[in-house]
């Protein structure tokens, strides 16, 4: 079945809005899309007086290549929320169909879900040997039961750190073809040991991948990311996609940071925190108020402590912001810490090692 197949019927075949950029027309005098023609007194490079293309062509080359897909099946867009809420809003019927999550997970699969009048369905993570594992089968058989449209699996996973092996991914996407969208969120990839879902692609059309530039090429506030799956599933998705969603300025930024150069020191900094990473974990670990330092194959560390509160209170008073998720299911005990420089990580380890000391 083809992922056309999944669309809600009464988008299959939607045209959407054609905009002035979206045809491809040529000329020196631009006059068919009431921009203003003077550039405005703060942009005299003129950067923002047109429209941007809707999809820019070399970003989108540029960012295939990097994932190892073909263009026509990468829609580039504000981040990975963008590409979340388009497939929420294009696969699932308000009131009939529902979104599956396995919290403790990022929270905006569930908040797209809500917007959209999607039911949302739970298979939570077990806590096996440790660390956090997902049950493929109750997955599968929670999908099936349940009329879920998609399936979001977060690898590796905010805030747990935990992978989702390919070939759980590669199990759950071919017992729901025809059924469900598999959506694949590698947000965090750079910073794992796993090759990317992408190389699953072929064969199964069910199945989607979420990236961004946002992690570990830096580029949080240019609000680029993208969704790579069946390129007839992409050509939808651009349909139900408000125009102009890349603007000029961040595209030029993320080519440029696409370049070889840029991209080899981003995967340095990857890699620096990946080294980082394990001794971090165990200096946390050893610290009497943290009762778990959970491993990661992502750019961050969540942790249980015996008192969240006070060591959140004291990370405030040195300064340093981590993130509270004593409010997800499961974690009422539990901080996320992003993994900063060797001073940042040694700001973090004062903080708490004081506090051990005042208890």
């Amino acid at each position: 079945m083809s992922a056309l197949g999944l669309l809600r019927p009464d988008l299959r075949g939607f045209a959407g809005y054609r905009s002035a950029r979206s045809d491809a027309a040529r000329g020196e005098v631009w006059l068919n899309a009431n921009e203003s023609a003077w550039p405005n007194a703060a942009d005299p490079a003129g950067l923002c007086q047109r429209y941007p293309e809707p999809q820019p062509d070399a970003l989108r080359a540029a960012l295939a290549a990097l994932y190892g897909c073909a263009p026509g099946q990468l829609l580039v867009g504000r981040g990975s929320d963008e590409a979340i809420d388009l497939l929420v809003r294009a696969l699932c019927r308000p009131g009939q169909d529902a979104v599956l999550v396995t919290p403790p997970v990022f929270g905006m699969y569930a908040v797209s879900a809500r917007l959209q009048g999607a039911r949302l369905v739970e298979v939570p993570l077990e806590e096996v040997g440790g660390d956090f594992v997902l049950d493929p089968a109750a997955v599968v058989g929670t999908a099936l039961r349940s009329g879920a449209r998609i399936v979001f699996l977060c690898s590796p996973s905010n805030p747990t750190g935990g992978l989702v092996p390919l070939a759980d991914i590669e199990a759950i996407a071919r017992a729901l073809e025809g059924r469900a969208l598999v959506v694949v969120d590698e947000a965090y990839v750079e910073y794992s040991d796993q090759p990317s879902a992408v190389a699953l692609l072929q064969g199964l059309p069910n199945l989607a991948v979420l990236r961004t530039l946002s992690k570990a090429h830096a580029l949080a506030a240019a609000r680029i990311g993208c969704v790579i799956a069946d390129a007839g599933l992409v050509a939808a998705l651009r349909a139900c996609q408000a125009p102009y969603p890349v603007p000029a300025p961040c595209a030029a930024l993320a080519l440029a940071a696409l370049a070889p150069d840029a991209l080899a020191a981003t995967r340095a900094r990857a890699a620096g925190i990946v080294a980082a990473r394990e001794p971090m974990r165990a200096a946390l670990a050893a610290l009497p108020d943290v009762r778990r330092a959970y491993p990661s194959q992502g750019n961050f560390l969540l942790l249980r402590f015996a008192d969240a509160g006070a060591a959140l209170a004291a990370l405030l008073a040195a300064g340093v912001v981590v993130r509270d998720q004593r409010g997800a299911r499961g974690l009422d005990d539990a901080l996320r810490i992003t993994l900063g420089t060797a001073a940042e990580n040694a700001r973090v380890l004062a903080a708490l090692s004081a506090l051990e000391v005042a208890a």
